[in-house]
């Protein structure tokens, strides 16, 4: 079974671009990040944070995810994403994630849970 620490973690960047704005992806109808988009790229940062601790046939699924998307983030931002594992139990990680503008404001903050499974019961 994988090892996942409480403290692993992943920063990643990305750049706002029109087609990750909420109106692109119809959840809104300004041209800022959308907060679809800001879920999955910190979702992307959980993934990275274990992907190493897996063992070979192992992945894992979201289960749960909470977040406040408080601070708009414009086309051509660059955003960094950063997600740290809070909290391992068996097979489920709880992890603390942050999107931050480069100002430094914190646009959307939360927490996701994943679940480790084997990788064939899902088709991969």
């Amino acid at each position: 079974m994988s090892d996942i620490q409480v403290g692993d973690s992943a920063t990643l960047e990305f750049v706002v671009g029109p087609e990750d704005t909420a109106v692109a992806l119809g959840s809104g109808d300004v041209d800022v990040l959308a907060t679809p988009r800001g879920i999955a790229w910190v979702e992307a940062a959980t993934c990275a944070a274990v992907a190493e601790r897996l063992e070979p046939g192992e992945t894992t699924v979201g289960v749960r995810v909470v977040v406040d998307h408080v601070k708009p983030s414009r086309v051509d931002d660059t955003v960094v994403v950063t997600a740290v594992v809070a909290l391992t139990e068996r097979r489920r990680c709880v992890f603390d994630v942050a999107l931050v503008n480069l100002d430094g404001s914190t646009a959307l903050s939360g927490v996701i849970d994943r679940m480790v499974v084997d990788k064939a019961e899902f088709g991969g």
